[in-house]
Protein backbone atom coordinates (compact mmCIF):
# COMPACT_ATOMS: atom_id res chain seq x y z
CA UNK A 1 0.00 0.00 0.00
CA UNK A 2 1.35 3.23 -1.11
CA UNK A 3 0.88 6.08 1.02
CA UNK A 4 1.28 10.08 -0.88
CA UNK A 5 4.06 12.12 0.49
CA UNK A 6 3.22 15.57 2.03
CA UNK A 7 4.99 18.22 0.18
CA UNK A 8 6.71 20.81 2.02
CA UNK A 9 8.65 23.11 0.19
CA UNK A 10 12.52 23.41 0.89
CA UNK A 11 12.52 26.08 4.27
CA UNK A 12 16.00 25.00 5.88
CA UNK A 13 17.65 28.13 5.37
CA UNK A 14 14.55 29.27 7.67
CA UNK A 15 13.70 29.11 11.10
CA UNK A 16 10.80 27.58 12.82
CA UNK A 17 11.74 30.34 15.95
CA UNK A 18 11.60 33.07 13.89
CA UNK A 19 8.13 34.82 12.86
CA UNK A 20 8.80 37.98 11.20
CA UNK A 21 11.97 38.27 8.58
CA UNK A 22 13.22 41.53 6.89
CA UNK A 23 14.22 41.11 3.49
CA UNK A 24 18.10 42.15 4.70
CA UNK A 25 18.02 38.80 7.35
CA UNK A 26 16.59 36.73 4.82
CA UNK A 27 19.47 37.77 1.94
CA UNK A 28 22.29 37.41 4.92
CA UNK A 29 21.12 33.52 4.97
CA UNK A 30 22.20 33.59 1.69
CA UNK A 31 18.70 33.94 -0.20
CA UNK A 32 18.43 35.78 -3.30
CA UNK A 33 15.54 38.38 -4.32
CA UNK A 34 14.94 35.47 -6.45
CA UNK A 35 14.45 32.75 -4.48
CA UNK A 36 12.75 34.79 -1.95
CA UNK A 37 9.80 35.39 -4.52
CA UNK A 38 9.96 31.48 -4.86
CA UNK A 39 9.24 30.69 -1.48
CA UNK A 40 6.56 33.32 -1.54
CA UNK A 41 5.05 31.45 -4.53
CA UNK A 42 5.13 28.21 -2.23
CA UNK A 43 3.41 29.92 0.62
CA UNK A 44 6.87 29.39 2.75
CA UNK A 45 7.17 33.18 3.17
CA UNK A 46 4.62 35.85 3.50
CA UNK A 47 5.05 39.56 2.12
CA UNK A 48 3.69 41.72 4.40
CA UNK A 49 5.49 44.95 3.13
CA UNK A 50 7.84 45.75 0.61
CA UNK A 51 10.77 44.93 2.76
CA UNK A 52 9.06 42.64 5.60
CA UNK A 53 7.79 39.11 5.49
CA UNK A 54 6.27 36.02 8.03
CA UNK A 55 7.17 32.86 8.07
CA UNK A 56 4.43 30.70 7.83
CA UNK A 57 6.47 28.19 9.14
CA UNK A 58 6.46 29.48 12.51
CA UNK A 59 6.30 27.51 15.20
CA UNK A 60 6.68 29.40 18.48
CA UNK A 61 4.07 31.38 20.82
CA UNK A 62 2.28 34.14 18.73
CA UNK A 63 2.15 37.42 19.65
CA UNK A 64 0.87 40.55 17.90
CA UNK A 65 3.51 42.55 18.96
CA UNK A 66 6.22 40.25 16.36
CA UNK A 67 4.23 42.47 13.36
CA UNK A 68 5.41 45.88 14.92
CA UNK A 69 8.45 46.24 13.03
CA UNK A 70 7.56 44.83 9.85
CA UNK A 71 5.01 47.61 9.64
CA UNK A 72 6.18 50.40 11.93
CA UNK A 73 10.04 49.63 11.40
CA UNK A 74 9.89 52.73 14.09
CA UNK A 75 7.03 51.95 16.51
CA UNK A 76 6.95 51.47 19.94
CA UNK A 77 4.44 49.13 21.84
CA UNK A 78 2.96 52.04 24.27
CA UNK A 79 -0.17 52.40 26.67
CA UNK A 80 -2.72 50.08 27.15
CA UNK A 81 -0.96 47.34 24.83
CA UNK A 82 2.31 47.75 27.05
CA UNK A 83 -0.01 47.84 30.48
CA UNK A 84 -1.38 44.27 29.30
CA UNK A 85 2.38 42.90 28.33
CA UNK A 86 3.24 43.99 32.08
CA UNK A 87 0.14 42.69 33.90
CA UNK A 88 -0.80 45.85 35.15
CA UNK A 89 -4.56 45.70 34.03
CA UNK A 90 -7.69 43.17 33.11
CA UNK A 91 -8.61 45.23 30.34
CA UNK A 92 -7.71 43.98 26.99
CA UNK A 93 -7.36 46.06 24.17
CA UNK A 94 -9.26 45.39 20.44
CA UNK A 95 -5.77 46.49 18.93
CA UNK A 96 -1.95 47.29 19.48
CA UNK A 97 -0.97 50.68 20.51
CA UNK A 98 1.98 52.34 19.20
CA UNK A 99 3.64 54.98 19.35
CA UNK A 100 6.05 56.71 16.38
CA UNK A 101 7.27 60.06 16.08
CA UNK A 102 5.24 62.94 15.23
CA UNK A 103 6.71 63.50 12.28
CA UNK A 104 6.81 59.66 10.75
CA UNK A 105 4.07 57.91 8.82
CA UNK A 106 3.67 54.49 7.83
CA UNK A 107 3.75 53.37 4.03
CA UNK A 108 0.85 50.91 4.84
CA UNK A 109 -1.06 49.64 8.14
CA UNK A 110 -2.36 45.89 8.01
CA UNK A 111 -6.30 44.71 8.51
CA UNK A 112 -4.88 42.26 11.32
CA UNK A 113 -3.08 42.62 13.57
CA UNK A 114 -5.14 46.13 13.93
CA UNK A 115 -3.09 48.80 15.08
CA UNK A 116 -3.79 51.82 16.67
CA UNK A 117 -0.93 54.94 15.81
CA UNK A 118 -0.29 57.40 18.46
CA UNK A 119 1.80 60.52 17.46
CA UNK A 120 4.09 61.16 20.20
CA UNK A 121 6.78 64.18 20.64
CA UNK A 122 10.57 63.57 20.44
CA UNK A 123 10.91 63.64 24.12
CA UNK A 124 8.23 61.55 24.99
CA UNK A 125 9.34 58.91 21.79
CA UNK A 126 12.64 58.59 22.73
CA UNK A 127 12.31 58.08 26.75
CA UNK A 128 12.00 55.01 28.24
CA UNK A 129 12.09 52.68 25.55
CA UNK A 130 13.50 49.19 25.78
CA UNK A 131 13.92 46.28 23.20
CA UNK A 132 12.50 42.55 24.21
CA UNK A 133 13.86 39.58 23.03
CA UNK A 134 11.63 36.75 22.78
CA UNK A 135 13.56 33.81 21.11
CA UNK A 136 14.67 35.09 17.50
CA UNK A 137 11.62 37.50 18.02
CA UNK A 138 11.80 41.07 19.59
CA UNK A 139 10.20 44.24 19.67
CA UNK A 140 10.70 47.38 21.11
CA UNK A 141 8.15 48.70 24.20
CA UNK A 142 8.09 51.23 27.00
CA UNK A 143 9.78 50.15 30.16
CA UNK A 144 7.06 49.74 32.72
CA UNK A 145 7.15 53.35 34.69
CA UNK A 146 6.83 55.40 31.34
CA UNK A 147 4.17 53.12 30.65
CA UNK A 148 2.71 54.20 33.67
CA UNK A 149 3.46 57.81 32.90
CA UNK A 150 2.30 57.65 29.56
CA UNK A 151 -1.34 55.96 30.97
CA UNK A 152 -1.82 58.70 33.51
CA UNK A 153 -0.42 61.71 31.36
CA UNK A 154 -3.56 59.89 28.22
CA UNK A 155 -6.05 59.49 31.50
CA UNK A 156 -8.75 61.07 29.62
CA UNK A 157 -8.20 59.37 26.39
CA UNK A 158 -7.44 55.75 28.47
CA UNK A 159 -10.15 56.00 31.09
CA UNK A 160 -10.11 56.91 34.79
CA UNK A 161 -11.41 53.63 35.81
CA UNK A 162 -7.95 52.09 33.82
CA UNK A 163 -5.71 54.55 34.99
CA UNK A 164 -7.14 53.96 38.49
CA UNK A 165 -6.29 49.84 37.80
CA UNK A 166 -3.00 50.59 36.38
CA UNK A 167 -1.57 52.61 39.06
CA UNK A 168 -2.97 50.16 41.91
CA UNK A 169 -1.42 47.52 40.66
CA UNK A 170 1.85 49.33 39.41
CA UNK A 171 2.01 49.94 43.23
CA UNK A 172 1.46 46.51 44.47
CA UNK A 173 4.73 45.56 42.53
CA UNK A 174 7.74 45.00 45.07
CA UNK A 175 10.13 46.03 41.71
CA UNK A 176 8.41 49.49 41.47
CA UNK A 177 10.81 51.91 41.17
CA UNK A 178 9.03 55.53 41.94
CA UNK A 179 11.84 58.05 41.62
CA UNK A 180 11.91 56.54 37.92
CA UNK A 181 8.38 57.30 38.04
CA UNK A 182 8.95 60.89 39.24
CA UNK A 183 11.59 61.49 37.49
CA UNK A 184 9.70 60.49 34.28
CA UNK A 185 7.04 62.46 35.13
CA UNK A 186 8.93 65.85 35.48
CA UNK A 187 10.15 65.02 32.28
CA UNK A 188 6.56 64.58 31.01
CA UNK A 189 5.29 67.37 32.53
CA UNK A 190 3.04 65.58 34.48
CA UNK A 191 4.71 65.30 38.09
CA UNK A 192 2.00 67.18 39.57
CA UNK A 193 -0.51 65.25 38.57
CA UNK A 194 1.32 62.01 39.50
CA UNK A 195 1.96 62.33 43.04
CA UNK A 196 -1.43 63.72 43.30
CA UNK A 197 -2.58 59.95 42.70
CA UNK A 198 0.30 58.62 44.55
CA UNK A 199 -0.62 60.49 47.75
CA UNK A 200 -4.51 59.08 47.79
CA UNK A 201 -3.23 55.33 46.75
CA UNK A 202 -0.24 54.81 48.89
Amino acid sequence: MKFMSIYRPNTTQLSEDQKIYSLEELKNLGLSEYKVRVLVSEGSLKKLTRSYYENTYYSGEESDFFYVRAYAPKGIVCLLSAAVYYNLTTYIPDAVDIAIPRKARLSSVPSWPRFNIHYYTDERYQLGSTIVEDGKNSFRIYDIEKTVVDIVFYREKIGISETKEILVTYLARKDRKLNRLLEYSRTLKCEKTMRTYLEVLI
